[in-house]
């Protein structure tokens, strides 16, 4: 072994004792005869000290290191003099008597420390070097956690752990499938999985009841700061269960990381909200409930004033915002550009501020007697010092545009803390969505989603209201693992494939194999995948995912680190059948 302490476990306790380190220099200090070394590996930082008079040819040695050289040393630990309460080390130091270079390094790129001078691209580009930081070295270390604590509740609770394909075959349903080219089946291609849905129904068809699986997924589609093009997942399934014991099972999950992992216990039961509800109040599929600020429909209290925008729009709604009537008229406009903006969709913003008195004083009282904006006010139960905001249009716009505005309210006003975590279920999805474009229903989840017992008959009359035995876990606004009750009887998943446009043929054709396997005796079943790095990501309070995953993609896609995706030379293209046309 090159060393037999790190450099993160020394301690006062050690005092006299011989020992020898291996690490990166962090930095180098000369202050008279002495030369300082902070020797850092990746449980933490211990001072070096050389001494000019006891030894120069060593002090000098230590002077001539640079950033980032990977060194070996021995000596012997001393009580540190001048004492660092900033680094658990930092009482004692070494007092080096033997030095050992084991690499020397070139000048890095950016700052190693925990506050870097390096940009996301250059991080990228030299992300074995990023991971040597503090921070990412922790978020990696955080996952290690949660993955590790994953396995021990899921064992304990009887999962096994089954891998499933990486080569599969391509469907149709869901994002774009990444594809890979067969070499032996020219002309033919294998698809990544954008999740393991199929095998896992086949797993308990087979008769393992409890399966779960960490495990790389694939999706081809325009990335952000919770996307990655592969991603890893948390799949799980169940036999013989309803939808009452997955999320029984899997909120025991997630109360189980939060205890272990952050030492946070949720006594009470997740609350429930269902997807009506959480678009009416929220806008969302997946709302953050660490803060109230529900909207409230006003459209009843807005007629008739001569007021044109609201009396031709069909929607009229707004949120109250605690404690904000103090907001300045610059803050206002500022908003108002703020639900301008594209991504959030609104024409322009109303507000009423609640003052002292009884009084409100609004952008529209030419229009609304101090009695209307009272009736909006006491509906919105707002009191002096609060300020009501308003957006009126259609009603899917409208919802959108007050939930991307409440969102910037609630971090405006302090109220999103990363400390604070409010998990929910939602529940009762709608089990398809229709698309005006192509004329036609789309599964709201997957073509294998069973719908509500009691929606059945909805089915042959108004499938657009059919709700489905789907569910997600949301905290804090993101949405951290979804699922459903599966359809298990090969009459009903027929049904639904013609609901969804398949021919038989098509059908065969793509799932043929599933529906097979139906008839040899499927169990009722569920299950629910529960994104690993999002996890991770809420845990460590990161607004991107990216910093939880050692090895990202950029916005684009690409791994700036080894320049990938990159093209093939004609010889693979060749083996492989294939010819590239970069101007079809």
């Amino acid at each position: 072994m090159f060393r037999d302490k790190t450099c993160g476990e020394l301690r006062l306790a050690n005092v006299n004792e011989t020992v020898t380190l291996a690490g990166w220099v962090q930095k180098t200090r000369k202050m008279g005869g002495m030369a300082f070394v902070d020797l850092r590996d990746r449980y933490g930082i211990t001072q070096l000290a050389f001494n000019q008079e006891v030894n120069a040819a060593l002090c000098d040695q230590a002077n001539k290191l640079g950033r980032e050289f990977v060194i070996q040393v021995t000596g012997v630990v001393k009580e540190r003099s001048s004492k660092n309460n900033h680094i658990d080390t930092g009482e004692i130091e070494i007092i080096v008597s033997e030095l050992n270079v084991l690499n020397s390094a070139e000048t890095p790129p950016f700052t190693i420390e925990d506050e870097t001078d390096g940009g996301d691209d250059i991080r990228m580009q030299y992300r074995y070097l990023d991971l040597r930081r503090n921070p990412v070295r922790k978020n990696m270390e955080l996952r290690h956690k949660m993955a590790f604590e994953v396995r021990r509740f899921l064992d304990e609770q009887r999962f096994l752990e089954v891998e499933t394909p990486i080569l599969i075959k391509s469907t149709p349903e869901g994002a774009r499938d990444f594809v890979v080219p067969s070499r032996m089946n020219a002309g033919q291609f294998y698809a990544l999985p954008q999740s393991p849905q199929t095998f896992k129904q086949l797993l308990m068809v087979s008769g393992f009841d409890r399966y779960f699986q960490i495990v790389k997924c694939f999706r081809d589609e325009d990335l952000r700061a919770d996307r990655q093009p592969e991603f890893t997942q948390i799949d799980c399934e169940m036999s013989f269960v309803d939808q009452e014991d997955v999320l029984n099972t899997f909120e025991g999950m997630a109360k189980h990381l939060f205890k272990y992992i952050k030492d946070i216990d949720f006594n009470e039961a997740f609350p429930r909200m269902v997807w009506s509800d959480a678009m009416k109040y929220y806008g969302s599929d997946k709302p953050d409930i660490r803060f109230d600020m529900r909207f409230v429909e006003l459209k009843d209290l807005t007629v008739d004033r001569n007021f044109v925008v609201f009396d031709s729009a069909p929607y009229v709604a707004g949120i109250c915002a605690k404690g904000a009537a103090v907001y300045t008229r610059k803050q206002l406009d500022e908003l108002t550009d703020f639900v301008k903006k594209p991504q959030v969709g609104a024409k322009g913003l109303i507000y009423v501020r609640c003052e002292a008195n009884g009084k409100f004083k609004s952008s529209v009282d030419k229009f609304y007697s101090q009695e209307d904006l009272k009736s909006w006010a006491d509906r919105m139960g707002a009191v002096e010092g609060d300020l009501l905001l308003l957006i009126c249009g259609t009603v899917s716009q409208t919802q959108k545009a007050l939930c991307e505005l409440r969102l910037e309210m609630g971090t405006r006003l302090g109220l999103r803390d990363k400390n604070v975590f409010a998990p929910l279920w939602v529940i009762d999805f709608p089990l398809f969505e229709w698309d005006e474009d192509s004329n036609r229903f789309y599964a709201m989840h997957h073509p294998f989603t069973s719908p509500k017992a009691e929606d059945f008959a909805l089915l042959d009359t108004d499938p657009g209201k059919v709700r489905a035995n789907a569910y997600d876990m949301v905290i804090n606004g993101v949405e951290l693992g979804g699922g459903s009750i599966r359809i298990h009887d090969s009459k009903l998943q027929n049904k639904m494939f013609q609901l969804l446009g398949f021919t038989d043929e098509k059908a065969q054709e793509q799932f043929g194999f599933l529906m097979d396997a139906f008839k040899y005796g499927a169990p009722p079943h569920g299950g629910l995948a529960f994104g690993l790095d999002r996890l991770v990501s809420l845990f460590a309070g990161l607004d991107s995912i990216r910093d939880c995953i050692a090895f990202p993609k950029n916005n684009s896609g690409r791994d700036v680190m080894i320049d990938a995706p990159a093209a093939i030379d004609d010889t693979q293209l060749k083996e492989l059948s294939l010819l590239v046309d970069l101007k079809a």
